[in-house]
């Protein structure tokens, strides 16, 4: 499947969704869909031993988090099982501990005693040492490293968490991937709809007669306001601004095109970003700011701004143009009651998301166009306006 297709992610969800849903579950099923009957040895006997581990740490994972839900409801437990399967389609082959990386990379920030009942906890870690046993020294010991690794700790800023994970490139480049893949599923992972937002749009011809055609009516949507849903826009926003940050900071630290499997992984991320901030500005545009001339208005406006360079930057707020401080103003807070404040305040702002919007579209595409491209003021220190 296309990595950043978002109708292909909506069947990889179902599969896995109906597969978790059946009144007997059939690990092994759900195993060969996320690995894509991919071998995890040469040797077969080695082969269906590994896989008997896999399909351990699956019903370890569906125990974990069976109580657990995403933001917008569906059950948590698909994260790592599509994060798993995504990362498997973009590599030939798969060795056991990648696998096992992938499915487990959020265990430690996730699973916590609390949420548990002491006889359940401890048949859990009594399952989880059985599973490690099975693994011989060294491929545990090497798990549990990329594990700590790809955990953010509690007193780290996610500019701070990302820097340290780059910091190992040299020594973990594998961890790089896991990483995008987990960025890819998060960005996928915005919406709830029955079929894409843009599907059957052209958008980039809605864009142009915008621009150019004087007697074009406006993008009018099919269907009337859609419900309210716990990510809006301002919050897909920020999720793409988490993107941003994480390809910037990659861009700075290696030679990404040197890796394969990180490289279809990173442009896949570009892509899925750059489909979403096209979902949100065509969104705003068919509901939100309808006025034709305000819609011309701003996409002028934005152009100026991103043909004359500020977007490949972190700016200050100047009072003059509006995506001047989009990032150190709305994005960057690290307490996390603040940004939500900010997210809100811009949620109100319309006609600043709809420039906003248009700023992720060139950002992801200049990810795409040129191999050195980065945003710059983003740094493991944080955000800091040029």
């Amino acid at each position: 499947m296309p990595l950043y297709d978002f109708t292909e992610f909506l069947k990889l969800s179902s599969v896995l969704n109906y597969n978790l849903s059946a009144a007997s579950l059939n690990r092994y099923n759900v195993l060969l869909f996320i690995i894509g009957n991919k071998r995890l040895d040469k040797n077969s006997q080695k082969d269906r031993e590994q896989k008997g581990i896999i399909m351990e740490a699956l019903n370890y994972l569906f125990k974990a988090y069976s109580e657990k839900r995403r933001r917008l409801g569906p059950m948590a437990v698909l994260h790592p099982l599509r994060t798993a399967a995504i990362f498997a389609r973009s590599m030939e082959s798969i060795t056991l501990v990648q696998l096992l990386t992938t499915l487990f990379h959020d265990i430690l920030e996730d699973i916590n005693p609390v949420d548990f009942d002491t006889v359940k906890w401890r048949d859990m870690e009594i399952q989880l040492n059985d599973l490690l046993g099975r693994l011989d020294e060294e491929a545990e010991q090497d798990l549990v490293d990329r594990l700590c690794r790809l955990t953010r700790l509690k007193s780290e800023s996610y500019y701070q968490y990302i820097g340290r994970l780059l910091e190992n490139v040299p020594r973990r480049p594998e961890l790089v991937p896991v990483k995008l893949a987990d960025r890819l599923d998060n960005t996928l992972d915005m919406r709830v709809d029955l079929q894409d937002p843009i599907g059957g749009i052209d958008f980039f011809q809605t864009l142009f007669q915008l621009l150019f055609v004087n007697n074009y009516k406006g993008y009018v949507p099919q269907i009337e306001y859609p419900p309210a849903i716990a990510l809006n826009g301002a919050r897909r926003l920020y999720q793409l601004f988490k993107n941003s940050v994480l390809m910037s900071m990659i861009r700075q630290k290696m030679e990404i095109c040197d890796d394969t499997v990180a490289c279809t992984l990173f442009d896949a991320l570009a892509d899925a970003s750059l489909a979403e901030a096209q979902r949100t500005l065509i969104h705003l545009l068919g509901y939100d700011v309808k006025d034709m001339e305000t819609q011309r208005e701003l996409a002028l406006e934005a152009m100026d701004y991103c043909y004359g360079g500020r977007i490949d930057m972190v700016t200050e707020p100047d009072g003059n143009r509006m995506l001047d401080g989009l990032f150190s103003t709305y994005f960057a807070h690290n307490v996390k009651e603040t940004r939500n404040r900010e997210l809100d305040r811009l949620y109100r702002n319309k006609p600043l998301m709809v420039e906003a919007s248009m700023a992720f579209i060139v950002i992801f595409l200049s990810f795409l166009n040129d191999p050195d491209f980065y945003v710059k003021g983003i740094s493991a220190r944080g955000i800091t306006p040029h």
